[in-house]
C-alpha cells in the first residue's frame, strides 16, 4: 500500500468516525480503543507525531468521558499471525541465541483472541479492580486467593473486585485436560480473562498488552488498578487508606526499581543480549510482584504501548511505556516484591503486626499465605509501629 494510499485510509476512517460521534452523541475518548489500531496503517516516519498527537490530547481531556457506558468488544478474533523473516536477513539476528531469535521473529504479533471474557466486571463502579497473573495449571494459588485477600468485598462503600489473567498451558501432553479444568473453575466462578497466546516467561509482556487493551474497552467506570502475581500477600485495607490520602495525577505506585542494569549473563532468567537493547540502564520500573495504578493512566500506557516494540520482561516493558509518557513511578516501601528483609533469618519474616503494616509481600508459597493470612486477620493488637522504610 503507497503512502498516498495509507493516508487516504486514514483521513477516510476519521471522516467516518466524526460522523459517528456527530450522530451518537459520544466523545473521542470512547472512540481511541478502535482507533489505536490505525497506528499500524501510519508509516514509521510518521509514528512519533502521531503518538505525541494522541498523548497530548490524553493530557488535556477530562476524566469525566471515562466514566461512560460506551461498550467495545474485544475485536482480535484470529491468531495466524506469520514469522517476520525479512528480520532474520539483519547481522544482528543471526548472533541471538534460538530463543531470542524465536522471539524477535514473532514479537509483532500483539494481540490474540480472547477465550474467556468477564466484561461484567468492569459494568459497575469498582473502585478497585485486583488483576492477577497467573497460569492455567495454579488453580491452588487462584483458590486461596479468593479465600483470603482477594475476595469480593467493599471497603467503606467502596467495591473491590479480582480478576485472574492467563494465557494458554505450554504442551506438555496434559495441556487439553488442564484446560478443561480451567473452563469448568471459570463456570464456576466467572473471574478468568484468558488469550490464546502460549503461558511463557517471554509471554509476560503480552498479558501486560492485553490487559491494558481489555481495560481501555471495557473498564470506563474503574477508578484503580492493583496488579500482581499470584503468590503474593496483600492488604487491600492498607491500599485503600493509602488511595484516600494520595493526590497524585497518573497514579503508579509499587516497589520500584531506578538505574537498574540489563543483565548480561546468559545464565539468567532475565538475561537480555545487547542486541535487544544496548543502553546501559533501564528506565524506572516497578517489580511486577504487586503496583497500584490510576485507570485513566491504565488507558494511556495501552496507548503508549502501541508505538514501543514488545520486550522479553513485562515490567521493564512497561517502564517503557511509563517513560514515553513522562510519568515517574513512585517507590512506596510498603511494597515489598522481592521478600521481605535482606536477613532471611529475621523474625520479622513470620510478625504477622510487621506483615498487617504492609502492602505487597511477593513471593509467598500457598501455607506460607493462608498461615499470615490467619494470624493477621484474627484479633490482633499491634502496640509496636515497624518502620518498613529502613529493611
Amino acid at each position: 500500500m503507497g503512502l498516498y494510499l495509507k493516508m487516504y485510509v486514514i483521513l477516510l476512517a476519521a471522516a467516518v468516525m466524526v460522523t459517528v460521534m456527530m450522530k451518537s452523541n459520544i466523545t473521542i475518548d470512547q472512540l481511541w480503543v478502535k482507533t489505536v489500531d490505525l497506528q499500524k496503517l501510519i508509516p514509521h516516519e510518521f509514528t512519533s507525531q502521531h503518538d505525541l498527537f494522541l498523548r497530548e490530547d490524553l493530557e488535556t481531556t477530562p476524566e469525566a468521558p471515562y466514566m461512560t457506558q460506551m461498550v467495545v468488544e474485544w475485536d482480535v478474533t484470529t491468531s495466524d499471525c506469520m514469522a517476520n523473516y525479512s528480520v532474520a536477513q539483519t547481522m544482528w539476528f543471526n548472533s541471538l541465541e534460538p530463543k531470542f531469535q524465536n522471539y524477535v521473529l514473532y514479537r509483532h504479533c500483539r494481540y490474540f483472541p480472547i477465550v474467556m471474557n468477564h466484561p461484567e466486571k468492569c459494568s459497575e463502579d469498582t473502585y478497585l479492580l485486583v488483576v492477577i497473573k497467573s497460569v492455567v495449571t495454579h488453580h491452588d494459588r487462584r483458590e486461596l486467593i479468593r479465600k483470603t485477600w482477594g475476595k469480593k468485598q467493599e471497603i467503606d462503600g467502596k467495591k473491590i473486585r479480582t480478576l485472574f489473567l492467563l494465557g494458554e498451558a505450554l504442551d506438555d501432553g496434559e495441556s487439553a485436560h488442564h484446560q478443561k479444568l480451567l473452563e469448568y473453575e471459570n463456570e464456576i466462578f466467572g473471574d478468568i480473562l484468558q488469550w490464546n497466546f502460549l503461558d511463557s516467561f517471554y509471554n509476560l509482556t503480552l498479558k501486560e498488552t492485553h490487559f491494558l487493551k481489555w481495560f481501555s474497552i471495557y473498564c470506563h467506570k474503574v477508578r484503580y488498578i492493583f496488579k500482581g502475581d499470584d503468590d503474593i500477600f496483600v492488604n487491600i485495607p492498607n491500599i485503600i487508606e493509602y488511595l484516600k490520602e494520595t493526590q497524585v495525577k497518573n497514579l503508579f505506585v509499587g516497589d520500584v526499581i531506578f538505574s537498574a542494569k540489563p543483565i548480561r549473563n546468559r545464565e539468567s532468567k532475565y538475561y537480555i543480549p545487547k542486541e535487544l537493547y544496548s543502553k546501559p540502564r533501564y528506565p524506572p520500573y516497578a517489580g511486577g510482584g504487586g503496583f497500584v495504578m490510576d485507570g485513566v493512566l491504565a488507558r494511556k500506557l495501552y496507548m503508549a504501548s502501541q508505538s514501543i516494540e514488545l520486550y522479553p520482561i513485562d515490567d521493564v516493558f512497561l517502564g517503557m511505556c511509563l517513560r514515553s509518557l513522562q510519568v515517574k513511578p513512585i517507590k512506596h516501601n510498603a511494597f515489598k516484591t522481592f521478600g521481605l528483609v535482606k536477613d532471611k533469618s529475621s523474625i520479622l519474616n513470620k510478625e504477622p503486626c510487621f506483615f498487617k503494616s504492609l502492602i505487597v509481600v511477593h513471593k509467598l508459597l500457598p501455607p506460607e499465605l493462608i498461615k499470615m493470612w490467619e494470624l493477621v486477620n484474627r484479633d490482633l493488637i499491634c502496640t509496636h509501629k515497624y518502620d518498613y522504610v529502613h529493611l
